[in-house]
């Protein structure tokens, strides 16, 4: 088994979750987590999500990590190549998290994913981002199967964090 959220107990009620990559068990991990350190003496004063290096995996992962720390507000956009084709994801306002400071550390190694997280929570002032500015993977992309057994790539759509810029070849800064 792979674990994706690798925690640190910093005391005092502060917390260290460096997140490597999204995978089927990220957010489940991630709040599991969180709910223990919220139960210790010291409680849940502010977390830090260290998303250096990480380049991304699931969309819903990414989605649902956002989702555990706003209370209203769009998570990301997705605009296909006909640009009536959009499609937005909205926190449930099921936020557990929502009122915990929270610092979000990103490099140009951090992708995808991580950057709809990062753009979410910047966009919705919801976490202070710290670091260098990210890769810019923001394209959704399908793989199409050829006769010949080999696939074809191919850019379907685009991410957009939540005030509507272009999280491709932009990133988050």
């Amino acid at each position: 088994k792979v674990k994706s959220v690798k925690p640190v107990d910093l005391e005092d009620g502060y917390q260290y979750v460096k997140i490597t990559s999204f995978i089927e068990n990220t957010a489940r991990d991630l709040e599991k987590y969180l709910q223990e350190a919220e139960k210790k003496k010291t409680g849940l004063k502010g977390i830090i999500i260290d998303l250096r290096r990480n380049p991304g995996g699931l969309l819903d992962q990414a989605i649902k990590v956002s989702d555990l720390f706003l209370k209203e507000g769009v998570i990301v956009s997705t605009i296909a190549r006909d640009p009536k084709s959009k499609d937005v994801t909205y926190a449930t306002k099921t936020g557990k998290y929502t009122e915990v400071p929270l610092v979000i550390l990103v490099n140009e190694y951090s992708a995808s994913a991580s950057e709809i997280v990062s753009g979410a929570l910047q966009d919705n002032k919801r976490a202070l981002i710290l670091g260098t500015k990210t890769f810019g993977k923001g394209s959704v992309q399908a793989v199409v199967k050829l006769g010949d057994g080999s696939g074809l790539k191919l850019t379907v759509a685009r991410y957009y964090t939540p005030s509507g810029k272009s999280i491709q070849a932009e990133g988050i800064v």
